[in-house]
C-alpha cells in the first residue's frame, strides 16, 4: 500500500470516529474567460478544484476562503455563489462537499510548489487535462452549461 492510501485510511478513521458528518468548501475559480483554476496534489492524482475541510468553529465560506488562500494564493474581491452540496461518499458514508463558483478574486502571488501543492493552473473549460478528476469535470460542465448540479459528487 502506498503512503498516500495508509495516511488516507488512517485520517478516515480517525474521522469516522471524531465526527458525524464531514463537510468540504471548494472553489470552481473561473476567469473572465471561463478558464478554471486546477490544482494537482502531491498525494493524490489527477486535477481537481482548490478547496478542503471545514473545521471547526469555521463557516464553509471561511474555510473556502481558507483554503483558497493557502492552495493557490487566491483572495475573493466579491462573495463567492454556492452552486450545490454534494454527497461525496465514495470514499467516506457521510462526507459532503459545498461547491462553489468564484468570479471575483485576485491571485496576488501564487504559491510556490510545496509538500501538499504540486501545480496549479488555469485551464480553459472546454480543454481540461486528460488527467482531471470525473467529479471536477463533471462540476465545470455543469457550471459553464448552467446544467442542474447532481446530487452526488461522483457517479
Amino acid at each position: 500500500m502506498s503512503p498516500e492510501k495508509l495516511i488516507r485510511k488512517v485520517l478516515q478513521r480517525y474521522w469516522r470516529h471524531s465526527r458525524g458528518l464531514t463537510l468540504g468548501a471548494q472553489g470552481a475559480v473561473l476567469d473572465n474567460e471561463n478558464r478554471v483554476l486546477l490544482i494537482r496534489h502531491t498525494y493524490r492524482p489527477g486535477w481537481h478544484f482548490p478547496g478542503g475541510g471545514v473545521e471547526k468553529n469555521e463557516t464553509v465560506e471561511d474555510a473556502l476562503r481558507r483554503e483558497l488562500h493557502e492552495e493557490a494564493g487566491i483572495e475573493l474581491t466579491g462573495p463567492p455563489e454556492l452552486f450545490g452540496l454534494f454527497a461525496n461518499h465514495r470514499l467516506f458514508p457521510n462526507d459532503h462537499i459545498a461547491l462553489f463558483v468564484v468570479r471575483a478574486w485576485r491571485q496576488p502571488v501564487v504559491p510556490k510548489p510545496n509538500a501538499e501543492i504540486a501545480e496549479q493552473r488555469m485551464f480553459p473549460w472546454n480543454a481540461l487535462p486528460d488527467a482531471i478528476s470525473p467529479p471536477t469535470r463533471e462540476r465545470i460542465h455543469e457550471i459553464i452549461e448552467s446544467r442542474p448540479p447532481s446530487l452526488h459528487w461522483s457517479p
